[in-house]
């Protein structure tokens, strides 16, 4: 719309008068800040000196504006394009995080509908919902670990439930990078980081953490976290269900039983008092006139507390729900499929995260992060792989590492010897975990409901869109061998590139990267050779029987972790391997390296002759006691004699001697030796 009048144009001698004019109307109404776009703030500025309209028009070329009045002119300029502030510079956005616990996309929006998440669905409504975001670990620390700064867990040394290492030298958690920023930032209240940070994380970390401390004028970055539906809520008593176990769609990996209906049930129930929390917040920054100065993400820390999601690196166990709603006014750092409503198909994961909350706080990412941003500034072209590991959990060693592409799932499970279903304390409180064992025991389980109790394939392939349980491997499908291959390579191409420390035992990360921090070491081509590693580790648990001659060489490698996969590959080889390498692992008892000497015991025990039996029992029953070990080799140990089973029983009386309680370097590791031991004298 013209900003001066058809008189005022026709007239030569009104000119200077009409720019006058124009601007005192323009000012004096308001519109020259309220009418520009907030994502477009300079365009409100060549809209008012755009060439073509009248009052620039006249005013530049009309004969009677003398050299003073145009220099006049130009000066107004050039003042007022250096005084209107860019929309970064005038205003960045709030952000604000709704952190839930241990659910998966059990939420309305997501087509359930037997949940109740009238708060999600309304956000999701107006905002943005992503199809495949994955939390990289399936349990709630190593997520957190991977979330607070952008690298996976598993390059960090940190993916172990629960552990903790120090944190990488010259590196900062994300909200370190955006207190660099100017942002304030709080989190309400869950951490459980595996890494030690020397330096303050977080302006204020607690119960009472909330943006409403910050400094004036200062933009946030607020974490509420909600613990309504965390697994510890599943088997709270006493309980009134509020969904209808009737309606609970039981998972074909599970049973059909009143138990797991009813745990199921009381989960939805967890996700709907959850969804309420953050109905709540969402009504306090409403209430402050913030909503919209505020983006605003929800999603869970990982996927759904029951047995056989939580804990679990497939699609079941790293799915998680994430919405983001960006107001109008930020426009600007939406993504380009972003809509009322919408849904995004881009694969993106926690690892992810820090990257994204630079890019909208308009920092550039620090190119050390290990993940893309995707949203705001610096958003990164699209990822075609997500990525998910597990290591020990709780008192339970395992090693598993996975990736998808949005619709298969390959999962690589470097100790298929381990069955999935270890016994875990924490996960026996569980009532569906209970009856899940007792009828895979007395046979009344099919075989989608079996796999569970079972020792683990190599190799798992799995299709989200025929498949959504994962309960039909097609890693030996013909058909899927090229998607079988393609995926396999993406997985180790992501390993090499982040140099995954996690591969080592972790008592032996520990010990190699004293000093120092697992990630520092692991980075460092002189201390860790990541190929040779990886190699011996890919050889070793491909239970390929032609590979035996060369893991007996690799016994003798100067590499400590070589050798300790070395020795696991005979070991879960069997009988066959280990008579054929007796001899070599006679003389690894002797080995420097406790996880060598011990694995080299458990498949003397396990699969050799009763004098071996007979000599490495005392060696395990030495190497368990936590007052005369460290933490990692009682672990261990404990580990080694849990396997061998009715073969350990001559160790019964020695096992009611050991102590609970030991030296750790920190405080977390602390249950897991009085766990081992109080499941090992139920036995």
């Amino acid at each position: 719309m013209p900003w001066v009048s058809e008189t005022e144009e026709a007239s030569p001698e009104g000119a200077e008068h009409a720019l006058t004019k124009g601007l005192s109307r323009h000012f004096r109404a308001g519109i020259f800040i309220s009418s520009i776009p907030r994502a477009l703030p300079w365009a409100g500025l060549f809209w008012l000196f755009e060439p073509g309209l009248p009052g620039y028009k006249h005013a530049l070329t009309n004969p009677r504006m003398n050299t003073l009045t145009r220099y006049t002119f130009n000066t107004l300029f050039l003042l007022l394009a250096a005084l209107v502030p860019t929309r970064a510079a005038e205003q960045r956005p709030n952000i604000l995080w709704l952190v839930n616990e241990d659910h998966g996309p059990q939420v309305g929006c997501y087509g359930d509908r037997y949940a109740t998440t009238p708060t999600f669905d309304a956000l999701a409504a107006k905002g943005l919902r992503y199809s495949h975001c994955w939390s990289n670990a399936p349990v709630c620390a190593p997520a957190r670990t991977t979330l607070i700064c952008g690298l996976y867990a598993s390059s960090t040394g940190g993916e172990h439930m629960r552990s903790m290492v120090p944190f990488p030298a010259g590196k900062k958690a994300y909200p370190q990078l955006l207190r660099d920023a100017g942002y304030y930032c709080t989190n309400n209240a869950k951490e459980d980081y595996n890494l030690g940070f020397s330096e303050k994380v977080w302006d204020e970390s607690s119960k009472k953490a909330h943006w409403k401390n910050r400094p004036a004028g200062a933009p946030f970055m607020a974490a509420f976290n909600s613990e309504k539906s965390h697994e510890s809520q599943i088997r709270k008593v006493p309980h009134t269900l509020v969904h209808d176990p009737a309606k609970v769609r039981v998972p074909a990996y599970h049973p059909d039983t009143p138990e797991v209906r009813h745990d199921w049930a009381q989960y939805y129930d967890g996700v709907t008092a959850a969804d309420a929390d953050a109905g709540a917040r969402l009504k306090e920054l409403e209430d402050a006139g913030l909503a919209e100065d505020t983006i605003v993400f929800y999603y869970a820390d990982h996927g759904s507390g029951m047995p056989g999601s939580k804990r679990w690196p497939l699609n079941r166990g790293l799915q998680v729900p994430l919405i983001i709603y960006i107001p109008e006014k930020f426009a600007d750092l939406r993504p380009p499929e972003y809509m009322a409503g919408g849904v995004s198909e881009r694969l993106v994961s926690f690892v992810d995260f820090a990257p994204t909350l630079c890019s909208l706080a308009g920092v550039p990412p620090p190119e050390w992060l290990q993940g893309h941003a995707f949203l705001g500034k610096f958003a990164a072209p699209l990822q075609p792989f997500l990525f998910g590991f597990r290591g020990r959990m709780d008192e339970r060693v395992d090693c598993i590492r996975s990736v998808t592409d949005g619709r298969f799932v390959y999962v690589r499970n470097f100790r298929p010897d381990k069955i999935y279903g270890q016994h875990l304390a924490y996960m026996w409180e569980t009532p569906t975990t209970g009856v899940w064992e007792r009828m895979f025991r007395e046979g009344k389980l099919n075989e989608a409901q079996s796999y569970f109790w079972k020792q683990k394939p190599v190799e798992e392939l799995y299709d989200l869109q025929t498949d959504l349980d994962e309960v039909h491997n097609l890693a030996a499908a013909p058909e899927q061998r090229a998607m079988l291959e393609k995926l396999r390579a993406a997985l180790r191409e992501n390993e090499t590139r982040i140099r995954d420390v996690g591969l080592l035992p972790e008592g032996e990360m520990h010990r190699r990267s004293a000093g120092g921090s697992p990630y520092d070491f692991a980075h460092d081509t002189a201390k860790f050779d990541f190929a040779k590693l990886y190699a011996t580790a890919d050889l070793a648990s491909s239970l390929a029987p032609e590979a035996t001659p060369a893991l007996i060489a690799a016994l003798a490698d100067a590499d400590s972790g070589v050798r300790c996969w070395a020795v696991l590959g005979l070991l879960m080889r069997g009988p066959d391997a280990v008579s054929t390498a007796h001899d070599a692992l006679l003389k690894t008892l002797d080995d420097p390296t406790p996880d060598v000497r011990l694995t080299a015991a458990e498949a003397l025990g396990q699969h050799g002759t009763d004098a071996d039996l007979a000599r490495v029992l005392p060696l395990l029953a030495q190497a368990a006691d936590w007052s005369k070990n460290d933490v990692f080799t009682a672990m261990a140990a404990l580990n080694a004699i849990t396997a061998l089973g009715e073969k350990a029983a001559p160790l019964a009386a020695t096992l009611k001697t050991l102590p609970t309680k030991g030296s750790a370097p920190d405080g977390r590791f602390k249950e897991y030796i009085p766990r081992l031991l109080e499941d090992l004298r139920d036995r």
